[in-house]
């Protein structure tokens, strides 16, 4: 294989961007690999395997020591790895290469610092707001079968093609792609809300809407795959946040909504909107709203990097986390299910994926804002016609597959570096 790629890369003459895009990346690809040995994969493998079950008890039982060997030596994995791959400032650097290429730590958290005063202040504002202008939806059952014809209306009008796809249950909602024309959508159903299981297909739709539109005649290349977790997510949210919580969506789709349940008939579109946009403090990142959701991922990457720069100890990760949350938050999470054991990431090995998060809803907006730009895209957006949105998307973002690197690839779509300014604006505008 490594003298396949050698005997391409010696014969490109660099007239072929995609040719040389998908060479320059399967170098990366197989270096990165190459630089780890079998013994260090294999121990990687056992160490993930053994931690994920240590995870799910002690999450279970709150027991943070029975956890906190499998960390360490999940840690020192990282580390190891980290030496291999080689970075230019920070061992986080090579780790966060893997999810985001092309970035690094300081530029990460660079764009972090700058939001997060507003970001405070925005949660903040936006959960005392909620207080006294936080409406109930009215009382189910809102049954599955509507439900589930509900969601393959929306899924449908914004682009989704079943043809190449379908949407399926599950416990945790995800998107899997087996094949260029086989993208899986899940999602999951409780008969007191419906926003549940939409907003699952929203978001999840948004991922498959992406795999759909790579270049099917590239599938299993660099320029036939998604190029990064960060714009992935910015896919998501961008369905789900931009478009699916807007005024302008449910103008349309609240009379089908209330045709379809009927208790929401007595419910008037404000009221929903309200309830939609509530805003929350939650000890658990996966229950949070788009108002704090982000003081999670702030939280997370500032550990992470400590704990892999070797300056926060594994058995001081609870006091550690307990005190970034009361200063987040305002007060500290009940115990450690609810604090440092919430997530299966680092348990995996997952280090230097919780980033990609907040990237996804800063890249989001960004490509939300300059596809307005468009006169067409934004005419059809004020009708509630989506289908430009997703022309644009398909040009700007789908089209590129990995051939750009993620900020390259913002940069190409916008006209501009990657920002803060457009998803601090469309909080504010929501929020407050």
């Amino acid at each position: 294989w490594r003298k396949d790629l050698e005997a391409a890369e010696a014969a490109d003459d660099g007239k072929d961007f995609k040719l040389t895009a998908n060479l320059r990346e399967l170098r990366r690809e197989f270096d990165r690999s190459a630089k780890l040995s079998t013994d260090l994969v294999a121990r990687d493998s056992m160490a993930s395997s053994l931690a994920k079950h240590a995870w799910a008890d002690a999450r279970e039982r709150s027991d943070y020591p029975t956890f906190a060997p499998h960390l360490q030596t999940l840690l020192d994995i990282a580390r190891e790895k980290a030496d291999l791959w080689g970075y230019s400032d920070e061992a986080y650097d090579a780790l966060l290469e893997g999810y985001e290429r092309g970035t690094s730590t300081a530029a990460v958290a660079s764009l972090f610092d700058r939001m997060r005063p507003s970001v405070r202040e925005i949660a903040a504002k936006a959960v005392e707001n909620s207080a006294s202008h936080s409406p109930s939806l009215p009382a189910g059952p809102y049954p599955v079968a509507a439900q589930q014809e509900f969601n393959a209306k929306v899924a449908e009008s914004i682009g989704f093609d079943f043809d190449a796809g379908r949407i399926d249950t599950t416990t945790h909602p995800f998107c899997t792609t087996l094949g260029p024309r086989d993208v899986r959508l899940t999602t999951r159903y409780m008969e007191s809300d419906f926003t549940s299981s939409l907003f699952g297909v929203l978001h999840e739709a948004g991922h498959g809407l992406y795999e759909q539109g790579l270049p099917e005649e590239d599938f299993g290349l660099p320029s036939g795959n998604a190029v990064s977790l960060g714009i992935h997510e910015s896919q998501s949210r961008l369905w789900e946040n931009h478009v699916g919580r807007s005024r302008i969506f449910w103008e349309k789709w609240y009379p089908v909504a209330q045709e379809t349940f009927p208790q929401l008939r007595g419910f008037p579109l404000e009221q929903f909107l309200r309830y939609l946009w509530r805003a929350e403090f939650s000890q658990i990142r996966v229950e949070a709203d788009e108002a704090t959701y982000d003081l999670h991922i702030l939280l997370r990457f500032g550990l992470e990097r400590r704990m892999i720069s070797g300056t926060l100890a594994v058995a001081d990760v609870p006091d550690a986390w307990n005190e970034s949350f009361r200063e987040l938050f305002g007060f500290a999470p009940e115990d450690d299910r609810h604090g440092c054991l919430q997530d299966i990431h680092w348990s995996m090995g997952g280090l230097g994926y919780f980033a990609t998060y907040t990237l996804g809803n800063i890249n989001s907006a960004q490509l939300f804002a300059a596809a307005n730009w468009d006169s067409g895209v934004a005419d059809a957006i004020a009708k509630a016609d989506y289908l430009p949105l997703l022309g644009w998307l398909r040009k700007s973002v789908h089209s590129h597959g990995g051939t750009l690197d993620p900020s390259d690839l913002i940069r190409s779509a916008t006209g501009r570096a990657p920002s803060t300014d457009d998803y601090l604006a469309h909080l504010q505008s929501r929020y407050l």
